[in-house]
């Protein structure tokens, strides 16, 4: 990480020229306190324990990836490309609305983008996926730079404003962030992992040098969060994607304080600067063990990976006031559309209707068939009430 401070000024600088130039897309009329009347609320009646007058559904990872328009859409940018203007992030925002009656967007982004704006170089590689070049050691840790490190984000929150006039209303735009302990991990592994095997080695080797980064990173996806909320995000998730490789002691000495303490940050600083208390979902994926435990951190929903059955989750979460999403196995949508179609019932009987997000367990398959997203969501909006 010795070409951090380079790498930072040069991020600053790129993020600035997007900046201006998506500025110029941007009316002096669209603005953060004038947005178009919201058409579908489902989702935000879901998430606080309302009735919707149909089951809400939208699909992790919607925006890109899977979507044929998409994959024409990035032969001519490239992936941080996309994430840095907020006119191109808005655009992949809104394919898969413009293609699907889903009941929310989620704005086009990367849970990576908070490593780039703390100094570290985050490449996105074809065939490999997010690489981080120079790892985050005991050496360099100093070296990160969380001074304006939110600012250095600001093109999110365009992208955010810019989408929720884009949108006309039509449905809730998302906003979200990595959790802490899933970002520790690509920044020490240097990207993916099957065991995360180097970072969870800080946790025993090196704890109070491991609390000390995730309360930097938690400190920073706080203010990240609020941010969004201010440009116009009306709901959030946090992803703790990485949940899965930690039992359930590291887990509850290494994420659920963070956790706890980014919930409740938000919600604070919501208070403070007048903004709308706007619902919190966690994901994290493969916690299954901690289920009870992240019902009392603070959030409205909680996501439910694939692996879980929808009676131990409603049993667990008896009388907590917690609306549940999920779970859908992401391999369901290669299934022929009769028997996904039955799938998609089967998994609403067991879950119920009440507090209800219809999801997906994770993230969608770069390869999934475009027609049996439209079949997962015509079963799950034929569903009575």
């Amino acid at each position: 990480m010795t070409k951090i401070l380079d790498h930072l000024i040069i991020i600053f600088v790129l993020s600035q020229i997007n900046y201006t130039y998506s500025s110029h897309s941007i009316t002096k009329n669209m603005s953060a306190n004038n947005f178009p009347t919201l058409k579908n609320d489902r989702i935000l009646k879901a998430a606080k324990g309302e009735k919707p007058d149909k089951l809400p559904i939208w699909i992790m990872r919607q925006a890109g990836r899977y979507l044929p328009e998409f994959m024409e859409f990035r032969k001519q940018h490239s992936f941080f490309e996309i994430c840095q203007t907020p006119s191109l992030a808005c655009e992949v925002t809104l394919m898969p609305i413009k293609r699907y009656d889903l009941d929310a967007a989620i704005i086009f982004s990367d849970i990576l983008v908070i490593p780039q704006a703390l100094g570290m170089i985050v490449e996105m590689r074809p065939g490999v996926g997010p690489v981080l070049p120079e790892p985050l050691t005991l050496e360099n840790l100093k070296e990160l730079n969380k001074e304006g490190a939110v600012s250095r984000l600001q093109y999110v929150g365009e992208a955010i404003t810019l989408t929720r006039h884009k949108l006309e209303g039509k449905v809730p735009l998302f906003g979200f962030s990595g959790a802490p302990w899933t970002l520790m991990g690509y920044m020490i592994e240097g990207g993916g992992s099957k065991t995360l095997s180097k970072a969870k080695k800080w946790l025993y080797a090196y704890p109070e040098i491991s609390h000390q980064l995730l309360e930097l990173l938690t400190n920073v996806i706080t203010d990240y969060l609020v941010m969004q909320i201010q440009a116009g995000a009306q709901i959030i998730q946090v992803f703790d994607s990485s949940a899965e490789y930690l039992n359930r002691h590291l887990y509850a000495k290494f994420c659920l304080p963070y956790l706890k303490k980014i919930a409740s940050g938000i919600r604070e600083k919501s208070t403070a600067l007048n903004l709308e208390q706007v619902p919190l979902i966690l994901f994290a994926k493969g916690a299954h063990f901690s289920l009870a435990e992240q019902a009392d951190l603070g959030y409205d929903v909680l996501g439910i990976d694939w692996t879980m059955n929808p009676n131990h989750v409603r049993s667990t979460l008896k009388n907590k006031n917690i609306t549940v999403q999920g779970n859908l196995d992401p391999c369901a949508l290669y299934a022929p559309k009769e028997e996904l179609a039955q799938m998609v019932k089967d998994m609403v009987k067991s879950f119920g209707t009440e507090r209800y997000i219809v999801n997906l367990g994770h993230g969608i398959y770069p390869d999934a068939p475009t027609e049996a997203v439209q079949t997962f969501i015509d079963a799950v909006h034929s569903i009575p009430l």
